[in-house]
């Protein structure tokens, strides 16, 4: 589970930065902003699309939001 709630806060994190909402951020990535909710709780796994998508929507690297 270490690895979700690592996942999670940098994406609320770099999300926040941005000064995005959940809904802001989905929109960007293309995923549902339940979705975006979960992962930021630590509630949902998640693929490696996935968090791709959610990089790339915040215009980080996919080793940026797992450091």
């Amino acid at each position: 589970m270490e690895i979700e709630r690592r996942l999670a806060e940098r994406v609320r994190t770099f999300r926040k930065a941005k000064g995005w909402s959940q809904e802001e951020l989905a929109d960007q990535a293309g995923l549902h902003r339940t979705f975006i909710s979960q992962v930021e709780r630590a509630a949902k796994r998640t693929t490696i699309r996935s968090v791709e998508r959610i990089a790339k929507a915040l215009g980080v690297s996919f080793g940026q939001l797992l450091d």
